[in-house]
């Protein structure tokens, strides 16, 4: 896959005249091609394209423009299936979630073990390089702890295939008890573990309920940040005009930071998938591609 790019660095990056969610930055260089335009958008088909089957979905999101999938469950099929699908829609494999949400509690260190094990067999048939490590809900004293030393044992499992562990803090709103919800508590642990293919996973969605501050936690925590996830606040819906996210920006401080990884649209369509992806239009999706 050839990633999208910000601009060179002797090319800085200008908003057109009436520049808005239906136009995007652009570069002075007038032989870029529009679709070099950040972000590197990625599906989610764990919420998207619901109006299709799992496999059916690949084509789907290949047709009008995305070029990586993330699957938060890809477990209803096999890994054989799932690695195929991704071959033949050409998407890339951008992420998937362990299958059970134990990271951080202790006593079941077996249970996030075998997990990780099965995450990291689809992971390594499809290609995939990132396992997202949920740390489950707790209040246990211990929690930090057990975290820590899952992922270094699942930091040693998943160097041999090249895969990163992300971290992902949740809003406690939808995730009441849930162990690690905020970007220095994510900081703090993959600090702990010491390992160089341990990331964190920076929701905007969560984090803007939980921090707000969106930009400048970006930026400062760019050094570890491996995925970026996207929707709409409040409602979890698209992150477009109507709602209180202002995404164009943010989409301008990725690019201008260098940001050159996928931004996965993790939201649920308020109605078919495709009409809610006109947001999209000005960076590279077209939702009416037949």
């Amino acid at each position: 896959m050839i990633p999208l790019a910000g601009c060179p660095l002797n090319q800085r990056p200008r908003r057109t005249k009436g520049w808005s969610y239906n136009e995007p930055r652009v570069c002075e260089d007038p032989t870029r091609d529009e679709k070099d335009t950040m972000p590197k958008l990625a599906g989610n088909f764990s919420m998207m394209f619901g109006e299709v089957d799992m496999l059916e979905r690949f084509e789907v999101a290949a047709r009008v423009g995305f070029r990586g999938a993330e699957i938060q469950s890809p477990y209803g099929q096999t890994s054989a299936e799932i690695a195929q699908a991704y071959r033949t829609s050409g998407l890339e494999a951008v992420l998937f979630n362990v299958p059970a949400a134990v990271g951080a509690l202790p006593g079941q260190e077996s249970d996030f073990e075998a997990g990780f094990a099965r995450a990291l067999e689809y992971a390594g048939a499809a290609g995939c390089g990132q396992i997202h490590c949920l740390a489950g809900s707790t209040n246990d004293s211990r929690a930090e702890t057990t975290f820590v030393s899952n992922l270094r044992r699942a930091s040693a499992a998943a160097r041999p295939l090249g895969v990163r562990l992300l971290l992902e803090p949740l809003n406690t709103q939808d995730n009441p008890g849930y162990f690690l919800t905020r970007s220095a508590q994510a900081r703090r642990i993959i600090d702990l573990v010491g390992e160089d293919n341990v990331f964190l996973q920076y929701d905007v969605y969560h984090m803007q309920i939980m921090e707000g501050y969106l930009a400048e936690t970006i930026k400062a925590n760019l050094d570890i940040i491996s995925h970026i996830q996207i929707a709409g606040v409040p409602g979890r819906h698209e992150p477009g005009a109507t709602q209180e996210v202002n995404y164009p920006y943010l989409f301008e401080v990725l690019d201008d930071a260098g940001y050159d990884r996928w931004v996965a649209c993790e939201y649920r369509p308020l109605s078919d998938t495709l009409t809610g992806l006109e947001w999209a239009r000005p960076y590279g999706i077209t939702p009416d591609a037949r």
